[in-house]
């Protein structure tokens, strides 16, 4: 689960592939759900499974995600769904990652392309030092691809245990985030420079840990126009017993970076403990979730609004477990919003406090209230459970996202949902 509070070193399993099935939200609205992939739970399946990373799309409307188990070396994937012209996916696997070599292995979030067509990504452990990669894949003749390892996370002064994606940069250089190590053990932002002889050279951004500082960095990064970085740590901040922060890194030249501390979480019924990457409106505001807290203590949706002179402010957008159980619980997930202004997510657990989870939409109202709507309740094991990857939509307003294990072959599902 996406609940890595209590999870913050490395996991192994083992599986992959299925088929699809059609099914309707379990909910009588106009949305309907269809399960484009099943990832089967069983042995050493070339098709990998778990997928807990999130999705992107290419140019031609191809998906492109990972799984972290199993494969052909039981080290996870990297995978490409195709629309087949009939209605259906077909999966091309990209790369199979091996426990046993020096490539990474265990994907647990999203790749990201360059312009050039390349692919990115992390893996949590693996590599030289056994503490996680950051790689490249790169398209080559017959639709082979070739994996090379940019950097293999060292511990001590540098980080370790990488669990979210990659920003790139539009001359190529790569940001992102390690959970843990760095000199206060508390996780670092990183950067990978592209260097003019195709290598990348790794510089730490920050340090997470010092003082009232935030702490282990679960969350991926968000660039704005002028380079600046923006994320959540799960723990530390201000506030006693440390509930997390939402932070911005500002370049100084000379290649420093200053770390300003946007918000602490644990004030009151304020969230606690973001787990995930943000984003931006068009107006600059930011937007979050936190994995618990609120008022009810089951995990909040939250805006920051800057205020001027560098100053932000935080609102509850929304809190999570209506008292007759009728929503999910623990936001696993960061959102997304539509060019209406709607806002989608996931949560960890679902309706009635089940162990499924679901997807939601939030719809601005008057006066800053936001009224949730729950699209899909992942019901049962035989349609997908444990939502944690992110969603995406395509240009029509569809939805897609994964969920970690469930579906037919008990691995996990590529879903996509149609309003």
């Amino acid at each position: 689960m996406r609940n890595k509070k209590f999870s913050l070193g490395p996991v192994a399993v083992v599986a992959a592939f299925a088929m699809a099935t059609l099914m309707t939200a379990p909910r009588a609205e106009a949305q309907t759900v269809k399960v484009i992939h099943s990832f089967r739970n069983a042995g050493f399946t070339p098709g990998g499974y778990n997928p807990s990373g999130g999705l992107i799309f290419d140019s031609a409307g191809n998906l492109y995600g990972t799984d972290q188990n199993s494969g052909t070396y039981d080290g996870g994937t990297v995978y490409e769904l195709m629309p087949n012209g009939s209605g259906g996916w077909t999966q091309k696997v990209l790369y199979n990652f091996n426990v046993n070599a020096k490539d990474g292995y265990a994907p647990y979030s999203n790749v990201v392309f360059d312009a050039a067509g390349n692919l990115y990504g992390t893996t949590n452990v693996g590599g030289a030092h056994n503490l996680g990669t950051v790689y490249k894949l790169t398209p080559g003749t017959g639709g082979v691809w070739t994996e090379q390892v940019l950097h293999s996370f060292g511990g001590g002064t540098d980080g370790t245990y990488p669990w979210a994606g990659l920003v790139v940069d539009a001359v190529g250089n790569l940001y992102g985030t390690a959970s843990q190590g760095g000199t206060n053990s508390g996780g670092i932002a990183f950067e990978l420079k592209h260097a003019s002889n195709g290598r990348y050279v790794e510089r730490v951004l920050h340090n997470f840990g010092s003082g009232a500082d935030g702490l282990y960095p679960i969350g991926g990064l968000l660039m704005d126009a002028s380079g600046n970085l923006y994320g959540t740590t799960q723990d530390g901040g201000v506030y006693f017993g440390g509930r997390g922060t939402v932070y911005e890194l500002k370049p100084q030249g000379g290649g420093n970076w200053a770390e300003t501390l946007l918000h602490s979480f644990g004030n009151g019924q304020d969230g606690e403990y973001p787990q995930t990457a943000l984003i931006f409106d068009s107006a600059g505001n930011l937007y979050g979730t936190t994995y618990q807290g609120g008022t009810r203590l089951n995990g909040t949706v939250f805006q920051m609004t800057p205020t001027g002179g560098g100053s932000w402010s935080e609102t509850v957008l929304y809190n999570f477990d209506d008292p007759n159980l009728s929503e999910g619980i623990l936001p696993s997930s960061g959102v997304i919003m539509d060019s209406a202004g709607n806002l989608y997510g996931e949560t960890a657990q679902g309706t009635g406090n089940t162990f499924y989870g679901s997807v939601f939409k939030l719809t601005p109202g008057t006066a800053g209230t936001w009224a949730e709507t729950q699209m899909v309740k992942f019901a049962h094991q035989n349609f997908g459970s444990q939502p944690e990857g992110g969603l995406i939509l395509d240009s029509l307003g569809n939805l897609y996202g994964t969920t970690e294990s469930g579906g037919l072959g008990g691995g996990g599902i590529v879903f996509e949902v149609t309003p």
